[in-house]
């Protein structure tokens, strides 16, 4: 089988395992280096953690919108790794490595992303008795006159998740940073498997806590695309609701965070306050400030009723008419718009050729959104702009930030408008899972894009659920953004990313 007839499966789609295309390692390889040049993204790739060493990938094509999953079944635990070739693979191959024992040859910096044994007694790739420490990696070092080091973290000055930075720099200027993560690894897709279990929403929801509706929605629609069921459209607007509420709230804080690290308080101090009207809307809506529990596979845990919808319309018009007043203020001084425009510039074809998704890809100019290139949900029917800036830098993280504010409220405004003209739409409970097949579920996260993929055994319950949280992608994006900038500039560079560490560690 060619790349070119790799069958196309639509967004939340169930496929047989049967009908995934497996390939030889070599073709394996070929194809999805020829998908990649042709334009697909490298979404996953993960392997199967029982005893048979098994690779399963996913493309996405933004063009066709539709996904490509394809296998291929090892002879020994190990083969030509994809990385040389395809940068987007580096991490997915890391991670492979890690957590099954299978070794992709010639990967030019094989090294543990998380701390942990491999799974299933799988061997350790890096020969090491009793398990990795966690901390203690080789790092890539810079050498020559003068250049020195300066190492960040794990542990932090504020309120922070940990994380390790380690930066080569010559005087003030990086010229190299290395990121560690993978401190609180929390195993959440080992405790997925043989489920859905009563607790595996929340499992899902907790990937990473401030996009718990988007993870959330990905887990539901994977159930629903495995037992093939189709909720209401009504259903999808209440769950298009949660989104953009959780989305504007996190936009708006990071806006915020901006402003303070600049040095600009009015709109620091502003967005800091109304960041909770955002997320008291979410609270309103379902009793949660970050929308935990709103959502169940084949449904809603709480409705949003048509009078309970009239009421949040007015506190929607003033969170956004008080929005727009604290960050325009951020537009029109010079003295903020100096230092954004200056830090963080990532060009379009770096993004592209490592994987980057979500805010961070936009304001490369790449055109990526699930909403727009894997409609799910209320998408089709309402849509909403995709939001882009060009030049790559701090200030295009903004203000495409901005812009997906303004889509957001208007969207919540004619979907709540919506939502009280009509009556809530009874619960379906969710059939059981079809055995043997796959789904992909992806949704475009305040952050960018999530996927949840899962395959399940004879008995309907998860062989594999495997987890990609834009986070993933992305943290390699902000390495590459501080290669020539000054190392002072790094705080202001990362919260442009603000980018999730137990997004990246699961």
């Amino acid at each position: 089988m060619s790349a070119r007839e790799l069958p196309l499966l639509r967004n939340g789609q169930r496929l047989p395992l049967r009908e995934v295309p497996e390939l030889p390692i070599a073709e394996f390889r070929e194809a999805i280096l020829r998908r990649v040049q042709a334009g697909d993204r490298l979404v996953c790739l993960c392997a199967g953690l029982d005893a048979e060493p098994i690779l399963t990938a996913v493309l996405a094509d933004d063009a066709e919108h539709g996904l490509r999953a394809l296998r291929s079944r090892l002879d020994a635990p190990r083969y030509p790794a994809l990385t040389p070739d395809c940068p987007q693979a580096h991490l997915f191959e890391r991670e492979i490595a890690e957590q099954s024992g299978i070794l992709p040859e010639g990967h030019p910096w094989l090294k543990p992303v998380r701390f942990h044994l491999p799974l299933n007694g799988a061997a350790d790739p890096w020969g090491r008795a009793g398990g990795p420490l966690p901390g203690v990696l080789d790092y890539f070092r810079v050498e020559g006159d003068e250049v020195h080091e300066v190492a960040v973290g794990p542990v932090h000055a504020g309120v922070i998740e940990p994380g390790h930075f380690r930066f080569q720099c010559h005087g003030e200027r990086v010229f190299h940073l290395e990121i560690a993560l993978g401190y609180q690894h929390r195993g959440v897709e080992q405790a997925l498997l043989g489920g859905p279990h009563p607790l595996s929403l929340k499992q899902a929801e907790t990937a990473c806590g401030d996009s718990s509706i988007a993870h959330g929605w990905a887990y539901c629609r994977l159930l629903e695309g495995l037992a093939g069921l189709e909720v209401a459209p009504r259903v999808d607007l209440v769950r298009g609701v949660a989104l953009e509420l959780e989305r504007a709230a996190n936009h708006v804080g990071d806006l915020g965070a901006l402003s303070g690290d600049v040095g600009f308080l009015p709109t620091a101090s502003f967005c800091g306050r109304i960041r909770g009207d955002w997320l008291n809307l979410s609270a309103e809506g379902c009793g949660s400030r970050l929308g935990r529990d709103w959502l169940r596979p084949g449904g809603l845990r709480q409705d949003l009723e048509p009078t309970l919808a009239a009421r949040m319309l007015p506190r929607l018009t003033q969170a956004w008419d008080e929005t727009r007043d604290a960050v325009e203020l951020l537009w029109g001084a010079a003295s903020v718009m100096i230092r954004f425009e200056v830090a963080g510039r990532l060009d379009a074809a770096q993004a592209r050729e490592i994987g980057l998704v979500g805010v961070a890809a936009r304001a490369c100019g790449l055109r990526r959104d699930v909403r727009h290139d894997h409609p799910f949900g209320p998408y089709g029917s309402h849509p909403v702009p995709m939001s882009l800036a060009e030049s790559g830098n701090v200030h295009a993280r903004a203000w495409v930030r901005w812009l997906e504010l303004g889509a957001s409220s208007r969207f919540l405004e004619r979907a709540l408008a919506a939502l009280a003209d009509t009556e809530p739409s009874p619960a379906v409970p969710c059939p059981p899972l079809a055995p043997d097949h796959l789904c992909v579920s992806l949704v475009e996260g305040w952050r960018g894009e999530v996927l949840h993929l899962a395959w399940t055994d004879a008995q309907g319950r998860f062989a594999r659920y495997k987890i990609v949280d834009p986070s993933f992608h992305n943290w390699f994006g902000l390495a590459l953004a501080l290669r020539g900038e000054q190392i002072s500039d790094f705080p202001l560079c990362n919260k442009s990313f603000n980018l999730s560490y137990c997004g990246h560690d699961l």
